[in-house]
C-alpha cells in the first residue's frame, strides 16, 4: 500500500482563506482535515457594544454575502425587541436579499468552478475547447457576459439600499427606503434583461424549462446553454459520484415573508422532512483551537486558544445538529424545499448534485425576484417601529447563497452581552467533533482520486468548489 500526506491550499478563488491536509492511499483520499486558518473575532467586537452596531458590523464580515448577515442581525434585533416588518418591508427585504444571493450562485458557475473545466490538463476532452472559449478566467464569453449581467442585477441594491456591499436598508422593523413608481419600473426592466441573459447563456431556454425538470433522465438530458456543457462535463468527468455527502440537508427556509418563508424550513434524511429546531444545534470545540466547552450559540463564547493546542487543527467550530452532520446550500434548501429534481438528486449528493442545485435555485430564484417586484406597493408602508430593549435575546436565521446563517444574540443592560454567528461554511467546513466525526467537507473527500503527481488534485478541488466556501464567514 502506498501512502502520502499532501497539504492543500491556500486555495484560489475561495473568499479567505482555506487549506486541507489530505491522507491518501493507493491513490485516494483516505482522510481529510480541513483548515480555516485565519481568525478574525467578530462576534469578540460586538461585546459591549450598542445592539444597533450589530446593524453595521456585522455585514463587514463579508463582502459577498454582506445582505445575508445584515438580514440575520435585524431578525435578531427583531425577535429580541419584539418588532415586525410591515409586509412590503418584508418584501423589500427578501428583494434584496434575493439579488444578492441570485448573483452569488451566478458568480460561483462563472468565476469559481466553471474556469477549472479551462485546465490544460483537460485538454483532449471532446469539451475543452467549448470551456476555455467560454470560462477561461478574464477571457471566457458566457463568464463576461455573465459578470457584466450581474453587475447590472446589483442596480437593484442600489434602488432599494443605497450601496452594496454592506448596505444599511435593512433594519428590524422594515428597511430604509420606500421605493416610487419609478423604481418599481426600473428594478422590473433590469431582472427582465437578466432573465434574458440568463436564458441566452446559460440555460439555452425559458427558466421555467429548466424548473419543470423532475428526474435525473431529465437532467442527463439538458444539452443547451452553459448548463448543458457542465453536465456534459459531469457526465465524463464522472461528478455524480464524486465528492458524495451524507445525505442530510438543513435549512431555515429561505426569505421570511408575513405569510411565511418562502422555500420550507426543515431536515430532510433518508426521504422524510422533519422540523428543524434550532435548540438542537450545538457548537463542539474538541479539534477548533477555542477554550470552552460544547455548548448552544445561545451559551456559546468564542475565547481562541492562542496556544494552538495539539489536536486542534481549525478555527472553526465544529456546529452539530442533534449530534449529526448536516449538509447545507443550494441543493440542502431545494431538497428541504421539495423540487422533484432536487429530490431525485438528495441521495446521490455528490458535486454535479449540488452544481445543479445551484442552477435549480437560479432559475427558481430569478422567477420568485420578479413576482416579488410585481407585488411592490410604493403606496404602502415599508418601515414600522421599534425600540432597543434593556434586556432580551433573540435569534435571525436566513438562508445565505451558500447555506443557513444564524445570528444568537443576547442584551443586557442595553448592551451586547453575548452574539454567537453560526455561518454555512461553518457547517459545512466544520473539522471533526468530539467523537471522531468528520465534517461534511472532510467526509465528501474520502475516496477522491490523487493522481501520483499531483499536489493540488482536481478532484479535491472540484469537491471542496462545490460547496462553495466562503472562509472569511467561517470564523467571522
Amino acid at each position: 500500500m502506498s501512502e502520502r500526506q499532501l497539504l492543500v491550499g491556500p486555495f484560489n478563488r475561495v473568499e479567505g482563506d482555506l487549506e486541507i491536509r489530505l491522507e491518501v492511499a493507493d491513490g485516494r483520499v483516505s482522510a481529510a482535515y480541513a483548515n480555516s486558518p485565519l481568525f478574525r473575532g467578530f462576534e469578540m467586537m460586538l461585546t459591549g457594544r450598542d445592539p444597533r452596531d450589530a446593524l453595521t458590523i456585522t455585514p463587514r464580515i463579508c463582502g459577498i454575502c454582506s445582505i445575508s448577515q445584515s438580514a440575520a442581525a435585524a431578525l435578531a434585533l427583531a425577535d429580541a425587541s419584539g418588532a415586525e416588518m410591515p409586509e412590503q418591508g418584508a418584501l423589500a427585504a427578501s428583494l434584496l436579499h434575493g439579488v444578492e444571493n441570485l448573483a452569488d450562485h451566478v458568480t460561483h458557475f462563472a468565476l469559481f468552478f466553471m474556469p477549472d473545466m479551462a485546465r490544460p490538463a483537460y485538454a483532449g476532452r471532446p469539451w475543452h475547447a467549448r470551456a476555455v472559449a467560454e470560462f477561461t478566467a478574464q477571457q471566457g464569453s458566457v463568464a463576461r457576459a455573465l459578470v457584466e449581467a450581474r453587475a447590472r442585477l446589483f442596480h437593484i441594491v442600489g434602488l432599494l439600499g443605497g450601496k452594496w456591499p454592506h448596505t444599511l436598508a435593512i433594519q428590524p422593523a422594515g428597511v430604509t427606503r420606500t421605493p416610487d413608481a419609478r423604481d418599481k419600473v426600473r428594478i422590473q426592466t433590469t431582472l427582465r434583461a437578466f432573465r434574458r441573459v440568463l436564458e441566452q447563456q446559460m440555460f439555452g431556454a425559458p427558466l421555467e424549462e429548466f424548473v419543470a425538470l423532475e428526474t435525473v433522465a431529465a437532467l442527463d438530458g439538458w444539452d443547451r446553454g452553459a448548463a448543458g456543457l457542465f453536465l456534459e462535463i459531469a457526465a465524463d468527468l464522472g461528478l455524480a459520484a464524486m465528492g458524495r455527502g451524507t445525505g442530510r440537508y438543513l435549512s431555515a427556509g429561505a426569505y421570511p415573508m408575513p405569510e411565511g418563508r418562502a422555500t420550507r424550513a426543515g431536515v430532510w434524511d433518508a426521504g422524510e422532512v422533519r422540523p428543524f429546531d434550532p435548540s438542537e444545534v450545538v457548537e463542539d470545540l474538541s479539534h477548533a483551537w477555542m477554550l470552552g466547552g460544547a455548548a448552544h450559540p445561545s451559551q456559546g463564547v468564542t475565547e481562541p486558544d492562542e496556544d494552538m493546542r495539539d489536536g486542534a487543527y481549525s478555527w472553526c467550530k465544529a456546529p452539530r445538529l442533534d449530534g449529526r452532520t448536516v449538509e447545507v446550500g443550494a441543493l440542502a434548501r431545494q431538497v428541504v424545499d421539495g423540487h422533484p429534481l432536487a429530490l431525485a438528486l438528495a441521495t446521490e449528493a455528490g458535486v454535479r448534485a449540488r452544481i445543479a442545485g445551484r442552477l435549480l435555485e437560479i432559475a427558481r430564484t430569478q422567477i420568485w425576484l420578479e413576482d416579488w417586484a410585481a407585488r411592490l406597493d410604493p403606496s404602502a408602508r415599508f418601515m414600522g417601529t421599534w425600540e432597543v430593549p434593556k434586556d432580551g435575546a433573540g435569534v435571525g436565521l436566513v438562508e445565505a447563497a451558500r447555506g443557513t446563517l444564524g445570528h444568537w444574540l443576547s442584551i443586557g443592560k442595553g448592551t451586547i452581552a453575548g452574539y454567537q454567528i453560526v455561518a454555512p461554511t461553518t457547517w459545512n467546513f466544520s473539522p471533526r467533533d468530539a467523537d471522531g466525526v468528520p465534517g461534511p467537507v472532510e467526509a465528501a473527500l474520502v475516496g477522491a482520486p490523487v493522481g501520483a503527481e499531483e499536489t493540488t488534485p482536481l478532484s479535491v478541488q472540484h469537491i471542496v468548489r462545490s460547496f462553495d466556501p466562503c472562509m472569511v464567514c467561517t470564523v467571522h
